[in-house]
C-alpha cells in the first residue's frame, strides 16, 4: 500500500477510471461492495482516492464490472506506480493535511494561476521572505520551518523543470508590505525582475490606484490544470486563519476563472520593469514577465 502522503495524479486517474467503468457497467456502490465483501463506503473510498490500490481488490471490481482484458490489463499494470508516494513524502510531517492534496495535483498541473490579495504568491517568493512570513503567521519548531522551505524550494524547482506554466496576478501593495525587511523585500523583488527571463513565468501586478476588479476581495486563489481528462481543474482558496477550500465543482471552478480572466485582462500588460523601492509612497506602475 501506497504510505500516507496525500493522492498522486497517478492513483486520482485510476481511482476515477474505477468510479467511470462502474457507473458505466450500471453497478451500485451496493452491490460492488457485495463483490469485495466490504461496505459501500470501502468502494466509495477507493474512488475518491482515499486510500491504497489493493490489486486483489481491483481485481474483483474489474471482474464484478465486466471490464474486458483489453481495458483490465492497463489498469492493473499501473497499480503499482499509483501506489507510490508522491515525491513530497519525505516533508509530509511539515505540511499541512490540505497541501498533500493540493501539492498532489500541482506536482502534475501544466498550468498554475495563482493570486494573493496582499502578499508575494507562494510559489515566487524567496527562502528568505518564506522564512520571514512563516516566523511572524505560523508557530512551530525550526525544523519544521526549514521543512517548509525545503518543499517550497522543491516545488519551484518542478515548476521550472517540467516547463509548466505559472500565471501570477498579485497587487503592488505586496511589494509595500515589508516582510522581514528591507534587505528581505530587496531579494524579494530582484527575484520577480529575474522572472522576466523564465520562458514559462508570467507576473501582473495592479498599480496601488488601480481600480477595483473581478478579484477584489477575494482570499489566495490558485487554479490548477492537469493534462488528464479523468481529472478536472481546481480550485483552491485560502480562507486565511480559517480553513482552506479544494474546489472540484466544474461550475465554481469556472466562475473563478473567469474572475481571473477577468482581473488578468484589465491588470496592466507583464511586460513593464517592477518599480524601484519598496516602501515608496507612489503608486507601482505594470507588471514584469
Amino acid at each position: 500500500m501506497r504510505p500516507r502522503s496525500g493522492p498522486t495524479v497517478e492513483h486520482r486517474v485510476l481511482a476515477t477510471r474505477l468510479r467511470m467503468l462502474r457507473e458505466r457497467a450500471g453497478v451500485s456502490l451496493q452491490a460492488a461492495a457485495v463483490a469485495l465483501g466490504a461496505h459501500p463506503a470501502t468502494v466509495r473510498r477507493i474512488e475518491r482516492a482515499e486510500t491504497g490500490l489493493d490489486a486483489q481488490q481491483v481485481s474483483v471490481l474489474l471482474e464484478c464490472y465486466a471490464v474486458p482484458g483489453t481495458e483490465a490489463e492497463p489498469i492493473m499494470a499501473g497499480l503499482a506506480a499509483a501506489n507510490l508516494p508522491g515525491w513530497w513524502h519525505r516533508w509530509r510531517d511539515a505540511m499541512e493535511p490540505w497541501q498533500q492534496e493540493v501539492i498532489g495535483i500541482e506536482s502534475s498541473a501544466a498550468l498554475v494561476r495563482t493570486w494573493h490579495p496582499a502578499l508575494v504568491p507562494e510559489l515566487l517568493r524567496t527562502p528568505a521572505y518564506e522564512a520571514a512570513l512563516c516566523r511572524t503567521l505560523t508557530a512551530g519548531p525550526a525544523s519544521r520551518l526549514d521543512g517548509r522551505l525545503e518543499l517550497l524550494a522543491e516545488r519551484q524547482r518542478r515548476l521550472r523543470e517540467r516547463g509548466a506554466a505559472l500565471w501570477a496576478l498579485l497587487p503592488a501593495a505586496a511589494l509595500h508590505t515589508r516582510v522581514g525587511g528591507p534587505a528581505v523585500m530587496a531579494g524579494q523583488r530582484a527575484a520577480l525582475e529575474e522572472a522576466a527571463h523564465q520562458r514559462h513565468l508570467t507576473v501582473q501586478i495592479t498599480p496601488l490606484d488601480f481600480p477595483p476588479h473581478p478579484m477584489t476581495g477575494v482570499p489566495p486563489l490558485h487554479l490548477l490544470r492537469v493534462a488528464a481528462p479523468e481529472i478536472g481543474d481546481r480550485a483552491v482558496l485560502e480562507i486565511p486563519g480559517a480553513r482552506v477550500d479544494i474546489i472540484g465543482d466544474p461550475a465554481a471552478v469556472l466562475d473563478y476563472r473567469i474572475r481571473m480572466d477577468g482581473a488578468c485582462a484589465a491588470a496592466p500588460h507583464p511586460a513593464s520593469p517592477l518599480p524601484e523601492g519598496t516602501g515608496a509612497p507612489e503608486p507601482l506602475e505594470g507588471g514584469a514577465r
